[in-house]
């Protein structure tokens, strides 16, 4: 739905490059108190891992030991980033720190240039159009409520992330078909990634592989097996009944 770039050269490097000034400005807040935590309770689970980075508990009130303590979450959110985590611990606080990205004018959401149009005529036709993304729902709405075509929020009807499940799991696609009141059969399912279009398939949801630039190439067996296309024009729908 937005470029590819949109996350790899803006949102994760921007989360790399500010997040010890965002910790410095945030550190007494309640909320950042509680995102360190979770990032030190997912630094013990991580001990036995290679490179994982410790966090300490700052005792006392030195300047030296709250810097030490803020140097260690910096390096362990930027090794969990390394490693294209996607834990809790981390997806909180890159979700925290875009909000106040968004909110502050600092970032904005991009999309291609078929989206909206595309989007705004499925539901003008009566359709229910949903947001299923590995970025949380917090994230989501962030990105369609600050965007370069403004607060779209409103095209929306629902948005999921994986707390309902991960997207190459067929029963996802079941969670959601539940959620929203409507047979698998009745849902179109949009993606970049073959192996998410497969757990879609598996559940009797209706899928369209998008071509976009930058996105992983596919074989000449995926080519076939797929539908492919490469703008949201492309979709010829019925209209909702």
């Amino acid at each position: 739905m937005f470029p590819i770039h949109e996350l790899l050269d803006i949102l994760f490097p921007y989360i790399k490059e500010n997040v010890q000034e965002y910790l410095q400005t945030h550190w007494e807040e309640e909320e950042c108190r509680q995102d360190v935590s979770l990032l030190r309770k997912q630094a013990e689970e991580d001990a036995h891992l290679d490179g994982a980075v410790p966090i300490p508990t700052a005792f006392g009130d030195g300047v030296d030991d709250l810097q030490q303590t803020i140097q260690a979450v910096v390096e362990n959110v930027r090794w969990q980033m390394s490693l294209d985590r996607k834990t809790t611990a981390l997806k909180q606080l890159q979700g925290h720190m875009w909000r106040a990205a968004f909110t502050a004018g600092h970032v904005k959401g991009e999309f291609f240039a078929d989206v909206v149009p595309a989007v705004r005529k499925w539901k003008a036709a009566g359709m229910k159009v949903y947001v299923y993304s590995s970025g949380s729902i917090e994230a989501q709405k962030l990105l369609f409520g600050h965007s370069t075509e403004g607060d779209i929020l409103e095209l929306f009807d629902g948005h999921f992330d994986t707390k309902i499940g991960h997207k190459v799991e067929s029963e996802s696609y079941r969670k959601i078909a539940d959620s929203i009141g409507c047979s698998t059969k009745n849902i179109l399912f949009l993606t970049d990634i073959t192996l998410e279009a497969s757990a879609a398939e598996e559940a009797d949801v209706h899928v369209a592989v998008v071509v976009r630039p930058g996105n992983a190439g596919l074989t000449d067996d995926e080519k076939t097996n797929y539908q492919l296309i490469s703008s949201f024009s492309e979709l010829r729908l019925p209209s909702a009944t």
